[in-house]
């Protein structure tokens, strides 16, 4: 019985996968964070070209 506890100790797969998926993760609301933040800087950029167009009529 010692034998499977101790290979599972000493497999090093199953953490390399987690680390790659926390990577992703991290990536993932990086990007996320990136676009929210354009996208805000965008829509205040038509807004304010709505604005400039409605006082020119």
């Amino acid at each position: 019985m010692k034998r499977p506890i101790g290979k599972l100790f000493n497999d090093i797969k199953g953490g390399t996968a987690i680390e790659y998926g926390f990577i992703v993760a991290l990536v993932v609301i990086v990007m996320m964070v990136a676009l929210f933040n354009l996208a805000s800087v965008t829509i205040g950029m038509w807004n304010n070209v709505s604005d400039k167009v409605s006082q020119a009529n």
